[in-house]
Parts: C-alpha cells; sequence; structure tokens
C-alpha cells in the first residue's frame, strides 16, 4: 500500500541518499483470530491487521544494485544481481528475498535505495517478517511499474520467505498483510485461495479487542513451527489424505495416528 507524506521516513531517506523519495510505502503486521497451523494444512483463518506497520521510503537507484538501510537497526546493506542466493542471513535477507522472487516469477525489477522503520515487534508472532516482505514488494513494484494484483503478491512474499530465507510458511501472514481491510476481518480459504472481509464492528457492540505481547520469542526460522508443518504432513500422509483439512472422521483418525504428540498436533489444527 503507497502511504501518504511520512516526514520522519522521507528525513531519514534524504538523509541517506541526499535525494527524496519517489514514494512511501507500508504493510501492517497482524493477528489471528482463530485458526493456528491451519494454514499449511490448506485450511481456514481469520486474521485482522494491526496498526503497527512496516513503511519504507524509496527510490530508483542507477547502477541497478539496491540498497536498504533499516532505521531499527541503524544499519545499510547493499546487494547486487550475484548476492541474491536463497539462505541469505540478517534482516536484508527479506528485502533480497523479494527482488529474487520477482524475478524468478519472470519481472524486471530496477535498482532502488530503501529506507524502513518498523513498529511491528520483532519475534512477538505479529508477522514482522510478513510486513517487511510486503512493504518492499509494494515499494519495488511501483518502481519497476509491475502490475501485480493484491492475492499474488501475497503468494510472491511468501515465496521469499520459504525458498529465499528458509521459513517453512503457509499464506495467511503475507495475505493478511496485503489483503487486511481497516475495521475487518479476513475469512481466508488457504486451500481455495478465496476470501471475504468480514466486519468486526467492535465499536457497537462496546468491545475492543486487546493485543498483548508476552515477551516469549516465537521465530519461524530454526525453530519447532517446521517440526510442527513436519509431523501434520506426516499424519496427513498415514492417513491417506491430502492435508488434515480433509480429515472428515477426527476420533477414527486419531486412533490411528502413532503417538500422542502426533495426536494432539493434529487435534489441535
Amino acid at each position: 500500500m503507497r502511504e501518504p507524506y511520512d516526514g520522519t521516513i522521507s528525513e531519514a531517506f534524504s538523509a541517506q541518499t541526499g535525494h527524496p523519495p519517489t514514494g512511501i510505502w507500508a504493510a501492517p503486521g497482524r493477528v489471528n483470530l482463530i485458526g493456528e497451523h491451519t494454514d499449511y494444512n490448506d485450511g481456514f483463518v481469520m486474521p485482522f491487521a494491526l496498526g503497527q506497520r512496516v513503511t519504507m521510503a524509496a527510490a530508483p537507484r542507477a547502477d541497478g544494485s539496491w540498497s536498504v538501510t533499516s532505521v531499527n537497526e541503524g544499519a545499510t546493506v547493499t546487494f547486487a544481481q550475484a548476492d541474491l542466493t536463497p539462505g541469505m542471513d540478517g534482516w536484508q535477507a527479506y528485502v533480497a528475498g523479494i527482488v529474487w522472487a520477482l524475478q524468478e516469477a519472470g519481472h524486471s525489477v530496477s535498482g532502488a535505495d530503501l529506507v524502513l522503520s518498523s513498529d511491528v515487534p520483532v519475534g512477538a508472532g505479529l508477522s514482522s517478517s510478513a510486513a517487511l516482505e510486503c512493504a518492499t514488494l509494494a515499494a519495488l513494484a511501483d518502481l519497476s511499474d509491475l502490475r501485480i494484483e493484491p492475492l499474488r503478491r501475497a503468494q510472491l512474499a511468501r515465496r521469499c520467505e520459504n525458498e529465499f530465507v528458509g521459513a517453512p510458511t503457509g499464506l495467511m501472514d503475507q495475505a493478511a498483510s496485503t489483503l487486511c481491510q481497516s475495521g475487518h476481518a479476513l475469512f481466508f480459504d488457504c486451500r481455495a485461495l478465496e476470501y471475504r472481509q468480514v466486519p468486526l464492528k467492535l465499536a457497537e457492540a462496546g468491545r475492543d479487542i486487546l493485543v498483548l505481547d508476552t515477551n516469549t520469542p516465537h521465530a519461524l526460522v530454526d525453530s519447532e513451527y517446521a517440526d510442527r508443518r513436519r509431523t501434520c504432513e506426516e499424519a496427513a500422509k498415514l492417513l491417506g489424505v491430502r492435508a488434515l483439512r480433509d480429515i472428515d472422521d477426527l476420533t477414527g483418525a486419531l486412533a490411528q495416528l502413532p503417538d500422542a504428540v502426533m495426536q494432539r498436533r493434529v487435534r489441535h489444527v
């Protein structure tokens, strides 16, 4: 999503590059109301966007490389075409991975200077990485004059995270960041890729949703997340179904599974 003028990030960009940005883009973090670990099981999810977001100022760069500065990290990284190798470490991998994913999809991506800031808590399970991916994709798509619809943007951002960064996520985080609308939750079918906006109407009901940071670290790369996904895939294979979504008889399915850990994870989904 392209943003109106933001003095803070615009000034940071000008200080870094010596000229103003072409534009400012942003993508939000998210909270999921229901449907945990269901996206990679072809199930249903219902996230909504947070006010916290990644904001990115950007402008074309003449030498064909990409320079990205994180205001939060106080660091600048520049990478060229030859550096776009899956497995890159660090926060910059999410930016480089978007360039890579766009190119893998056949798009020509212009070099760019990018400066970003974020108030999405990192490692809190609020999809800070997806927000970074989607903000980067929005900026680079506009700078390169690419016409990519929102759901396709989410799919490209997930490819970045899966294949370049190495986190085996489903599509929910990126879909939430590109598709959610203000005042609504997003009911998303992760198999059919169909969705609808669900009005929350919290004010009318006299209710609020509290989002609490428990300070429990959460990481999708090199964590139990990948192990849980493997367990679900193994269970589906044992049960002879495409995905856990396709189980009709839960009691009967659980009885066929070999251990308590697998049974608990299948029941949860």
